[in-house]
């Protein structure tokens, strides 16, 4: 099974850029800035990545990015990450970044979003993996800041493909986003959003209603509410589930009690992905691979996910249809139809 999903075309919709930081670049980065770190070794870095909660886990993901300050940094951050896409068969991978991390911090949006949009085109030319950008406003610092971010952001509509929420949920409902998120749809923005992943089905309810997305991040706590579930099933919105993730974070205490089979059962369209790989534990393959160990899950099931991972990108028809067409061809020869 192992090999049957290395070698099954997959894409990603569910990951952090900031969060794919390996401890080994991270040192190497921060060195290379003459930025000092609280630890002398990458086997300190990796030892820091060790968290119980969500709040824990945002403390060090912020301390990382501290080292990203040139345009160079961004690139090879995002480089690093499309090369693990090509290892994996990850065909199209759409990136979240965080640029409020990083201007808060002096650093231009301009640098950003032009490193990673640099590793993108040269990913797409060497590796032939795409990718596109989900630029995500950082719910805990509210929608006033979030409106600036937007500002700064579209001289560069052209590399962005849409907007997203994230950071810590409990205590920061969706409705507090409404204005900025009706702006960015304006700006020409497809709207997505983190919900019901620390936060209870009632954002769920909000991020649908009120800011119109079309695409949630997480979604694991729409299971409580049938009403919820049928209604993502009746507008036929995506779920990006994330489980190393969620076993990390606690969200679930065992991926043997993992919910994806019950979100299949139920119709909701379930995507596999790695969230924050160097922190939860591995990249989208090792996820995968997880889930089916914990749930084991078989060949048709295994491709439903994959299948869903290209249908419900951003990706225009044409090439959606490409990656699709491959991902079938590879099932039929492996299912022997």
């Amino acid at each position: 099974m192992k090999t049957f999903i290395q070698n099954l075309p997959k894409a990603e919709l569910h990951l952090h850029i900031e969060g794919s930081f390996e401890p080994e670049l991270m040192f190497e980065i921060a060195q290379r800035n003459q930025i000092d770190i609280p630890y002398n070794s990458v086997e300190e870095v990796r030892d820091a990545y060790k968290f119980d909660c969500l709040q824990d886990f945002l403390d060090i993901y912020y301390q990382g990015a501290s080292v990203l300050i040139k345009e160079q940094d961004f690139y090879d951050l995002t480089y690093s990450y499309l090369k693990k896409c090509a290892a994996q068969n990850v065909r199209h991978t759409e990136i979240m970044f965080d640029p409020q991390t990083h201007t808060e911090r002096g650093v231009a949006f301009e640098t950003v979003i032009n490193g990673i949009h640099r590793a993108i085109v040269d990913a797409k030319e060497n590796l032939s993996v795409t990718a596109l950008l989900i630029m995500s406003y950082l719910r805990h610092l509210g929608e006033a800041d979030a409106f600036k971010t937007l500002e700064q952001s579209l001289p560069f509509k052209d590399k962005i493909a849409a907007v997203g929420l994230d950071s810590s949920e409990k205590g920061n409902p969706p409705s507090k986003f409404i204005n900025v998120f009706k702006a960015s749809e304006e700006a020409g923005y497809i709207p997505v959003a983190h919900a019901g992943e620390e936060g209870p089905a009632e954002y769920v309810w909000e991020a649908l209603d009120l800011l119109n997305i079309q695409r949630i991040d997480h979604g694991n706590n729409a299971l409580e509410d049938k009403n919820l579930v049928a209604d993502i099933v009746s507008r036929d919105i995506a779920l990006t589930v994330c489980p190393l993730s969620n076993s990390a974070l606690q969200v679930v205490e065992d991926l043997k009690q993992h919910p994806l089979k019950k979100m299949l059962a139920a119709g909701l369209k379930v995507t596999i992905n790695s969230d924050d790989p160097a922190y939860f534990g591995g990249q989208v393959n090792a996820n995968y691979e997880a889930i089916q160990t914990a749930l084991n899950l078989d060949k048709a099931t295994l491709y439903e996910l994959a299948k869903n991972s290209f249908q419900y990108s951003f990706l225009n028809q044409t090439i959606k249809s490409k990656y699709l067409k491959e991902l079938d061809a590879y099932y039929a020869l492996e299912s022997g139809n």
